[in-house]
């Protein structure tokens, strides 16, 4: 099957909290498909996702546990079409004309995955409303 040529390219960012990155761009692949490129990215990279995080996200049938955020760098900012910082602008690099947007996210209280199901239902609700100024229709 082949893939569309001008499918925009999508970056989630977060330099302190891997996981919000991780989550977005599941969410955005779930959603979206092959219709979009989506990468994420971190000031490092982890051996593995938070086990929380994990835990989260099957509980919606999206399994992220092999997942491992890429290292960021200017390149995979510059070649991104949208970057979404999530609580980390300050660390991400800026080229003027690109379309940047700033998630933030409140951090809830406690810890494990009851305390990352608000930030996973977040990003859900953010990520769908992107599909949207895309113009692209939610598949799930």
């Amino acid at each position: 099957m082949s893939t569309p040529a001008m499918r925009p390219s999508v970056l989630f960012v977060c330099v302190h909290n891997a996981g919000r990155s991780q989550m977005g761009a599941a969410f955005l692949t779930h959603l979206a498909g092959d219709r979009v490129e989506v990468r994420s990215a971190g000031s490092a990279p982890a051996d593995s996702v938070n086990p929380a995080v994990v835990e989260a996200m099957r509980e919606v049938g999206i399994d992220i546990s092999a997942q491992t955020p890429k290292v960021l760098t200017t390149e995979t900012v510059r070649s991104s079409d949208v970057v979404i910082t999530m609580g980390c602008g300050d660390a991400c690099p800026v080229f003027p004309g690109k379309r940047y947007l700033d998630w933030q996210l409140d951090d809830p209280a406690g810890r494990g995955v009851e305390a990352v199901r608000p930030i996973r239902d977040a990003v859900e609700a953010r990520v769908r409303g992107l599909l949207g100024e895309l113009g692209i229709p939610a598949s799930a």
